[in-house]
């Protein structure tokens, strides 16, 4: 059953929409950070999924301080080791999946390797709001 069939109210399904408009908005700075440093990496002559997942494990760090304190507000200041555990390992999925799709990209349908890392990323995102939302985010 589709995730809003869930929702109890209105007020609900639009706390879900601006969560996910705010980890748009994250999601847009982890997104510059992963091109950036793919970026300097491949110019570097570092092979593309060795600096994607390079610029992916970076712009992590960036991305679980900001869904922390801005999208999914967590009451307690105190950071778990549980919750740090679980967005390290929804973002290590969605790393080897994003790579997975970088490589069919590149090496397969012969999508540039500068382009192919924009279109990966609007696959991936919203696979991590969810992963984000619902499993390490979840109170």
């Amino acid at each position: 059953m589709p995730i809003l069939y869930y929702m109890q109210s209105k007020d609900e399904i639009l706390v879900l929409a601006r969560q996910f408009i705010k980890f748009g908005i994250v999601g847009v700075s982890s997104t510059l950070i992963t091109l950036a440093v793919y970026y300097v990496l491949v110019f570097l002559s570092v092979h593309y999924a060795i600096a994607y997942a390079v610029a992916f494990a970076i712009s992590v760090m960036n991305a679980f301080y900001w869904n922390r304190r801005f999208v999914f507000k967590q009451a307690s200041e105190k950071i778990k080791i549980k919750q740090i555990a679980k967005v390290y390992v929804s973002y290590g999925f969605t790393l080897l999946i994003s790579t997975c799709i970088l490589m069919l990209f590149v090496d397969v349908i012969g999508i540039s390797d500068m382009i192919a890392p924009i279109i990966t990323l609007c696959i991936i995102v919203p696979m991590n709001f969810f992963l984000n939302k619902f499993w390490a985010f979840k109170e």
